[in-house]
């Protein structure tokens, strides 16, 4: 399966793909073995991809392959259909789907194209919730930064939840505009 590692604003992500068709971004890539020039991505995931990080409002527009449950499958066009600048809960889609927002918590966390099939828009009833299955640490690091790139009016949720918990430490540096 073909990968190029792509620099952002969030650090380096693989993005996977099938000729012309997206099939996976890994946030925390193995930094061995992985092909670092985008030329050989495909030009409409490099473009998509490239736009999204320099403008939120990007809409994303590629053939994805997204393999999974019919259950995973449903609740990841739920994700596809958030505008960017918006939020919903984990119960929010559970209701809309007749499930548990636990359930919808899993999907999200197998979800092979994040940022594409943008699962960090979900978001607790309380707070942030997880990303990728991480509850704390660097990964919920990248989804503050994505909605904060988003600009996004959280629903059900106070502003004071995104804005008001420190960014734990960075020593990277990747992070500087986050909230």
């Amino acid at each position: 399966m073909p990968q190029t590692l792509i620099e952002t604003p969030i650090g380096a992500i693989a993005i996977h793909w099938k000729g012309e068709t997206l099939i996976g971004v890994d946030l925390d890539p193995p930094a061995a073995g992985a092909d670092v020039r985008s030329e050989t991505m495909p030009s409409a995931i490099r473009l998509q991809i490239t736009a999204y990080f320099e403008q939120a409002a990007t809409a994303f527009d590629l053939p994805v392959v997204l393999l999974g449950t019919d259950f995973q499958q449903r609740v990841w066009a739920e994700l596809r259909r958030i505008p960017s600048g918006e939020t919903r809960t984990y119960g929010e889609i559970a209701r809309q789907l007749g499930s548990a927002p636990r359930a919808v918590g899993q999907a999200c966390r197998a979800n092979p194209c994040p940022i594409v099939v943008p699962c960090h828009r979900v978001v607790a009833v309380n707070g942030l919730g997880g990303f990728s299955g991480d509850t704390s640490g660097r990964k919920l690091e990248v989804k503050r930064w994505l909605l904060s790139h988003e600009a996004c009016k959280p629903r059900l949720c106070s502003q004071q939840t995104f804005e008001s918990d420190p960014l734990p430490e960075d020593p990277r540096g990747l992070f500087p505009d986050a909230v």
